[in-house]
């Protein structure tokens, strides 16, 4: 079948839906007072509705493998693995993916470690959070926060702590791509539809370049340039390139029918989904889509997002279905104590007090406060042949909806290893009755008296774990 053209459905996404809504809201915030409420009404209603049409959606990964031509997938996962809205992934580096993931009834953002497989929470706001995008040159990410009052913001998160500050307002940015670290390539709501933009965060300036385009925006590899997806004409959606600086626009192929999510891989061929398949197209080489790979040995349909990690070696696909998973019972947590807690200091009080073991070839003796002003305190101490070999100090503090462990190294005259300003930080997993997993460190209550600790460590790309076993002085 020839895909020369894309041919546009009526129906619109639940994203777009999203995006007219909020539109919508704000139109209604400069109508007149005498009919607030009436309004007001019909929009919350109107919310409802979209709330309702929110697809069920998985984010999966595979490994890639592109040699001797060919696209094969293997080692599949649904990293997602979670009832409601997962989507939009993106690729922090080669070992770990971010997406928008729904948790206590909102959308928040979610990193997944492709090393341990391990999911976590990078942010705690009352609001939702979409499309988390890797900030160049920061460890940070930006988003778009949608407050439960409607107002729609590009805020940048510290992946350290999950603070998060507010990049900008205005425009209101509903899709982004980094074409550096000062100019932000946008599509964003204008006149009950997208436009596309280019945004200089130094100059806080932002200049419109076309109306009417897609969701899909995409540095294009070894190019100074960034793809979009063109809708102006209603009936052929076109996939185009455009140097965010000169505005220069040329055309490179049209999209799929009704598909308009795509990704480049490092050759500059794109991959696109169709309903179950995936489909390449290489503008030095082929003359319409080829289909690679279908889906539906892994039972995934709907295909929309996907993204690519830089080594090209993991693929990340957005889709519906799915094979299904029997829950994994999480390691560490006694039988018969598996109940998940809020991620409250009271539900890890059990930690406090002075704990004493062997590792290290020596003697590790760690001493918890209890839990006071929002955080836990811990001192810890390495010695070796009647010497102290290095200190911790490690705190466990509230941080908005999640708990977040940091700590500082010191040698034996309390000089640091860390700079001034800076900690290592372990983003919490979980709470279970006993046992408190951050991401790189857990602590397990094997009973009153007894505590193990488990830190992994990447050492050149293998894993290892280091068990402390102690007992309570």
């Amino acid at each position: 079948m020839a895909f020369l053209f894309g041919i546009k459905f009526e129906v619109p996404s639940w994203e777009e839906s999203m995006l007219k809504f909020n539109s919508i809201l704000i139109i209604f915030m400069f109508t007149k007072t005498k009919f607030m409420f009436r309004h007001l009404f019909a929009l919350v209603f109107l919310c409802t509705i979209i709330s309702q049409a929110q697809p069920d959606t998985e984010v999966f990964l595979f490994d890639l493998d592109r040699s001797e031509g060919k696209l094969n997938l293997s080692n599949y996962r649904n990293i997602s693995s979670n009832e409601g809205y997962d989507n939009q992934p993106s690729f922090l580096d080669n070992r770990t993916v971010l997406f928008a993931s729904t948790r206590n009834g909102q959308t928040d953002i979610a990193r997944y470690d492709v090393r341990y497989g391990s999911k976590i929470w990078i942010n705690f706001t009352d609001g939702s959070e979409y499309s988390p995008v890797k900030i160049p040159g920061e460890n940070a990410v930006s988003a778009i926060r949608l407050d439960k009052d409607g107002t729609q913001q590009l805020f940048k998160y510290n992946l350290s702590n999950g603070e998060s500050e507010l990049l900008f307002g205005d425009p209101i940015v509903g899709y982004q791509a980094w074409y550096n670290d000062n100019i932000l390539v946008a599509s964003i709501l204008d006149e009950g539809s997208l436009s596309l933009v280019t945004y200089y965060l130094n100059e806080k300036k932002f200049y419109k370049l076309q109306k009417k385009v897609g969701r899909s925006l995409h540095k294009i590899p070894g190019k100074d340039l960034v793809s979009y997806i063109s809708k102006e004409d209603e009936n052929l959606w076109e996939i185009k390139s455009i140097n965010p600086v000169s505005g220069v626009t040329n055309g490179i192929m049209g999209t799929l029918p009704g598909s308009e999510d795509m990704c480049w891989l490092a050759d500059g061929t794109i991959l696109m989904g169709h309903e179950n398949a995936l489909y390449t197209y290489n503008e030095n080489r082929d003359v319409d889509w080829v289909e690679r790979v279908s889906l539906d040995q892994f039972k995934i349909k709907n295909i929309t997002r996907l993204a690519v990690s830089p080594d090209g070696t993991k693929l990340a696909v957005v889709g519906e279905g799915g094979i299904p998973k029997a829950p994994e019972i999480p390691s560490g947590v006694p039988s018969g104590k598996k109940a998940q807690l809020q991620p409250r200091l009271e539900n890890i009080s059990w930690l406090s007090g002075a704990w004493r073991g062997e590792a290290l070839g020596g003697i590790a003796e760690e001493i918890w406060s209890k839990p006071d002003g929002g955080a836990m305190m811990a001192s810890f101490r390495l010695i070796k042949d009647g010497k102290v070999l290095f200190y911790e100090i490690e705190i466990i503090r509230e941080l908005e909806n999640s708990l977040i462990l940091q700590l500082k190294h010191f040698n034996k005259d309390l000089t640091g290893w860390e700079a001034k300003d800076q900690t290592v930080d372990f983003p919490l997993v979980a709470v279970y009755e006993d046992k408190v997993e951050f991401d790189g460190m857990s602590f397990i209550r094997v009973s009153d008296e007894r505590m193990d600790v488990l830190v992994r460590s990447d050492n050149n790309g293998k894993i290892s774990t280091l068990k402390f076993e102690y007992t309570r002085q």
